[in-house]
């Protein structure tokens, strides 16, 4: 994932400092929850599935606790688990013919929150099923944004914005004092906005099926998995969710997809500080209840 930082500091010599500081940060975290890393901790986890417990440090531990009481608080729909699912999709914006139901049948089994054993008085973390594995592809970025905001907030960054592949964590205000805009893009054109909110000590968190798609039996489906059923989550091409935390509104944006318009936001709008915008496969917008939109985009 493509990382941008923005900051505001007082001399040029400064910032780059602050930058290469954050961009060590994500690097850091990267060796830790990357499941693509086979030396990260995350990996060992997911290798000793069935196996035995692994000895993690405080910070992944604390990371897999949040992500399954978010699994929990969501019933599924934003699954830590969703990694031991077999790579049996592809959406690179071809015409396919389903998997076997079978074959995706199987591949569901392996999903389980509930099975992730975590024991605090170690902090070990035991995947009880072979084949099992957690991942933070729904998660890490946000949690990586979170992180390198609060780094930089730390040593005395006023104002900033950090932009994990559209997962955005903003602080402070421009240089001219104006708040922070974040853009909405377009899911029909991507290359096109279709709104503005200002933004400060917020994340915004967009998912869409404009990047990364399939089409099928004349349809298109984006690339968000239900973790219950194994197919692509079907009514939303897009969410965005406003939230204090990236972490948590970057799982949210992957849940409310699978949830859909109806029972995604009465889901939302159940949580304190936190509001989305989903946009049907009609090109209608939805809202929860503290946002006012137009009806289409």
């Amino acid at each position: 994932s493509d990382f941008e930082l923005t900051l505001i500091a007082e001399d040029a010599q400064s910032g780059k400092q602050f930058l290469a500081e954050g961009i060590a940060e994500i690097e850091r975290i990267e060796r830790l929850i990357s499941s693509w890393d086979p030396a990260s901790e995350t990996s060992q986890v997911n290798r000793m599935a069935g196996v035995a417990p692994v000895k993690v440090s405080d910070e992944l531990f604390e990371l897999v606790q949040r992500a399954k009481a978010i699994s929990r608080l969501t019933d599924g729909a934003f699954d830590v688990t969703y990694a031991s699912v077999d790579p049996i999709w592809t959406f690179r914006g071809e015409t396919i013919t389903p998997p076997d139901s079978s074959i995706i049948a199987a591949s569901v089994a392996k999903i389980g929150f509930q099975k992730v054993l975590l024991n605090p008085s170690d902090k070990s973390i035991f995947l009880p099923e072979k084949g099992m594995k957690i991942g933070f592809g729904a998660i890490g970025k946000g949690y990586a944004a979170d992180k390198v905001k609060s780094l930089l907030q730390a040593k005395g960054v006023n104002g900033g914005i950090v932009n994990a592949s559209g997962d955005l964590s903003a602080w402070g205000v421009q240089p001219d004092g104006q708040p922070w805009q974040v853009g909405l893009v377009n899911p029909k054109n991507k290359n096109k906005v279709f709104a503005w909110f200002p933004i400060n000590d917020r994340a915004v968190v967009t998912s869409g099926d404009y990047e990364r798609y399939l089409l099928m039996g004349g349809k298109r489906y984006g690339h968000i998995i239900n973790p219950k059923t194994g197919y692509p989550a079907q009514g939303v091409i897009s969410c965005t969710v406003f939230a204090p935390k990236a972490e948590l509104a970057d799982a949210l944006a992957t849940a409310l997809f699978v949830l859909g318009i109806e029972n995604g936001l009465y889901f939302v709008n159940q949580l304190p500080e936190v509001d989305a915008i989903l946009i049907d496969d009609e090109g209608k917008l939805h809202a929860s209840k503290n946002i006012e939109v137009d009806e289409t985009i």
